[in-house]
């Protein structure tokens, strides 16, 4: 049987596909490339491109292609732009959300993993914040996403459903072999805005928030590195195969890091002591978020393997190095 993997041409998505890939799993994409590259995938997998909100093209996939498990990145991520425009956010996460389960429904497929958030969670408190923590999100981008939850858990009392939702803490870092990385024209992380200031790729960068309740004033998150996340559902889906019951786990490695710590382990990494401009908060942003990581490690037996900000900075700089010397060649034999 296929795994449908939507979005999994975009960031994360693909490290996923690579890791099916590689273990000899069939594997079907539907991605509207918006943020997604072909060639983040392997060139065997079949790329649909569409909209995963579209009924009939799902009716088409799944029937062509066999799927017995979906596995569900597709989305809109910014915090900010949700803010902005939260009606695109509420269609594209959740209205879309909503027919990709009930084409699971339709299609008597009972396994699906979900791409959720540490947005559900708002304001969290100081310390590690565990999945039973209220979740009370502060933007459209972690209500949208909790709406998401909510309709699963739902499907699941109705339809029997089996769904594992990963709640994401912050991801950074590319595939070690460098085969894909975050490769989105405008950047929104913090470890790849740093690294391309490091290469000089922009002036400098921008540091919002300098009074937060936090030791050094910036803000703390906790950053995990992508392959980690990407074995996460590789996990998951085993798992469900296993007649798991549905889940909702939290991502993370259960520690922070500053934002001027990450800024000083891209300095140190690249050596380059590029500009950092402070700037005012920005709306959304909780002074704290770190995941309590224990469930994720006893239900699915994971074992993150670059539990090391520095090593997942390391990755980052080696990702945006390689996308540079490929902009240098296309730009060289136009």
């Amino acid at each position: 049987m296929t795994i449908l993997v939507t979005g999994g041409a975009g960031y994360i998505g693909s490290h996923f596909v690579h890791d099916l890939t590689d273990s000899g799993e069939a594997v079907a994409v539907v991605d509207d490339l918006s943020t997604g590259l072909p060639q983040a995938i392997p060139k065997d997998v079949p790329l649909v491109v569409g909209d995963c909100g579209d009924a009939a093209l799902l009716s088409q996939v799944i029937g062509d292609h066999g799927i017995d498990a979906i596995v569900h990145f597709a989305g809109s991520i910014v915090v900010s732009e949700s803010i902005e425009r939260p009606l695109d956010y509420y269609r594209n996460n959740t209205a879309n959300t909503r027919t990709l389960i009930e084409a699971a429904v339709m299609h008597g497929i009972r396994q699906f993993i979900f791409s959720s958030t540490a947005a559900v969670y708002g304001q969290a408190a100081t310390g590690p914040v565990t999945e039973d923590a209220p979740a009370q999100p502060v933007s459209p981008y972690g209500r949208s996403k909790l709406m998401s939850e909510l309709m699963l858990a739902d499907a699941a009392t109705a339809h029997g459903l089996r769904f594992a939702s990963l709640r994401y803490f912050n991801v950074a870092g590319a595939d070690p072999k460098l085969r894909t990385g975050q490769s989105t024209a405008v950047a929104t992380h913090l470890i790849k805005i740093a690294a391309q200031a490091a290469l000089g790729l922009r002036p400098g960068m921008k540091l919002y928030g300098t009074d937060y309740p936090t030791p050094d004033g910036t803000c703390i998150r906790d950053y995990i590195h992508v392959s980690d996340l990407a074995r996460a559902h590789v996990d998951a889906l085993r798992y469900l195969r296993q007649g798991g019951a549905p889940v909702t786990l939290n991502c993370g490695y259960g520690c922070g890091a500053s934002v001027r710590e990450v800024i000083a382990a891209v300095k140190r990494i690249s050596g380059v002591d590029f500009v950092v401009e402070a700037a005012a908060r920005r709306p959304g942003d909780a002074a704290v978020l770190v995941a309590a990581a224990e469930r994720v490690r006893v239900v699915l037996g994971w074992r993150p393997q670059f539990d090391d900000l520095d090593l997942i900075v390391s990755h980052a700089l080696a990702w945006e190095k390689l996308l540079t010397s490929r902009r240098v060649a296309v730009a060289a034999n136009p």
